[in-house]
């Protein structure tokens, strides 16, 4: 295959075909969860990282934002958020505050390994970062990481992150 050849495959225009809202849809509702479970996370961390968890939970919001347009964009219309997100696992502590964090993100890697997948060009690379940033995140929270992130968290799901099961209600 030729650089030409390349050019005009779907893989590079914006195009990303009919996956490409659900996987954006997944991502939207990955976001929610976050967002909410950040505010958990705010309430229980330390002094020292709670602004670590103020980026995290703005930075998030910001991405949700800008998903809810991308789904408009592509003629859906955006799920809302839960009035409340089942937690994983109790979170009386800072402790269990920074490893629901780390989860969090180790969850939102994974949606957005999905999106890589699913998007045009331009959401592929804004899924490639939203990844990236989930991956470092993670690592900060939990003090390591993984070598394919948002891949060997897929192993541990029973639901697929693109279906209604594994998105409705829980973190």
């Amino acid at each position: 295959m030729t650089a030409g050849t390349a050019r005009g495959s779907r893989r590079d225009n914006d195009d990303g075909g009919p996956d490409e809202l659900t996987a954006v849809q997944a991502a939207l509702a990955a976001e929610h969860a976050a967002v909410y479970g950040y505010g958990v996370v705010g309430g229980r961390i330390a002094g020292d990282r709670r602004t670590e968890a103020q980026a995290a939970y703005d930075g998030h919001r910001a991405r949700r934002d800008a998903l809810r347009r991308v789904v408009r964009d592509l003629g859906g219309t955006p799920q809302a958020a839960a009035a409340a997100y089942e937690l994983p696992f109790p979170v009386p502590d800072a402790a269990a505050a920074a490893r629901l964090a780390a989860e969090l993100e180790d969850r939102l890697a994974a949606v957005y390994a999905d999106l890589v997948r699913a998007g045009g060009a331009v959401r592929r690379r804004e899924a490639a970062a939203a990844l990236r940033e989930a991956a470092v995140r993670s690592v900060r929270w939990r003090g390591g990481g993984v070598a394919f992130p948002g891949l060997v968290e897929r192993a541990a799901e029973a639901a697929p992150s693109g279906s209604a099961s594994a998105a409705a209600g829980a973190l």
